[in-house]
């Protein structure tokens, strides 16, 4: 029985080793392009921007925008809270369950940051990962004195963080108007300087904008941040949201309609993988309206803003 021998020559050895070589690392190319074109942002719905609408007809809507998740909101912006107690934390579960939506976030401006024990009781219940609120200490400081401020800040959460973590529960600050937190330093400084790391950001571009910060500060934030950044609000300066307006004007602070470009903040969050919640957002005046008189415009509303960002080429 003859066998027959096959040799491979040390240069055809050489071409195929190449060969193979260059395909394995064309599919890591292609992995890794597509692990980048996989980058989608996490949608949260306000409850505020239904105003005071009931929050079940709200909860049938969060997913017509393309969320999972609800942020609900109490007065003045909203009522949903409020409504959350009056029906029931059964009932308002029943709901959450019924529409296929999860509770994302509790925003509480009205209890301050050193007053959300009873709320952090309410969002283990509902396994919901997220508190929003304002920081609290002196206004319009800057250079030393304001790091000093952020420190106390910082150092004065601590026994609330260790609440919230023990409740599986993140505290994140909105960089508000007229607040120790509301600059980019005081942003990072406090990030740095935290005991726990369940102190977050909840960034808002409008806010920003009134201090002076264009799309290539925000972006430059971003980064800086990276997902230390909780919720990003698609919310830009426009005419503001502080007086009456005709409607047209007051849209403007929505993402697409006003002059402000997102596209170098997507490019941002893209690049530091961000896994945090993104909301279309604006305020109406008077606050506790709908941004629209009806659901459906309102949904409709969010729909137009959620494309602008879609549309963008971070998201492409």
């Amino acid at each position: 029985m003859m066998r027959t021998e096959t040799r491979l020559s040390r240069r055809h050895f050489g071409t195929r080793l190449a060969l193979t070589a260059a395909g394995v690392c064309n599919s890591r190319n292609w992995l890794l392009a597509a692990q980048e074109q996989r980058f989608k942002l996490r949608y949260l719905l306000a409850s505020s921007m239904y105003g005071k609408l009931p929050v079940a007809d709200i909860l049938s809507e969060v997913r017509k925008t393309g969320a999972e998740w609800i942020d609900i909101w109490p007065q003045v912006h909203g009522n949903q809270r409020e409504q959350m107690d009056e029906m029931g934390h059964e009932r308002f579960a029943q709901l959450l369950e019924q529409h296929r939506v999860q509770l994302g976030c509790l925003t509480r401006y009205d209890l301050g940051p050193f007053g959300l024990e009873s709320e952090m009781a309410v969002a283990k219940a509902f396994g919901c990962p997220l508190i929003v609120c304002g920081g609290r200490g002196p206004k319009g400081l800057s250079g030393a004195e304001l790091k000093g401020a952020v420190k106390e800040f910082a150092d004065s959460m601590q026994p609330h963080l260790e609440q919230a973590e023990e409740s599986g529960v993140a505290i994140a600050i909105e960089n508000h108007g007229n607040n120790l937190i509301d600059s980019p330093d005081s942003l990072k400084w406090m990030i740095e300087l935290r005991s726990r790391s369940n102190l977050k950001v909840a960034l808002a571009p409008y806010h920003l904008e009134n201090l002076g910060v264009d799309e290539d500060g925000l972006s430059d934030l971003i980064r800086s941040l990276g997902n230390e950044i909780a919720v990003f609000y698609a919310w830009q300066h426009g005419m503001g949201c502080m007086k009456k307006l005709p409607k047209e004007q007051e849209l403007l602070q929505m993402p697409g309609r006003g002059d402000f470009d997102f596209g170098p903040a997507m490019s941002a969050l893209k690049e530091v993988a961000y896994n945090g919640f993104t909301e279309v957002f604006m305020h109406p005046v008077p606050r506790g309206i709908p941004i629209l008189p009806t659901l459906e415009e309102t949904t409709e509303e969010i729909n137009l803003g959620r494309s602008y960002l879609e549309r963008l080429p971070a998201l492409q």
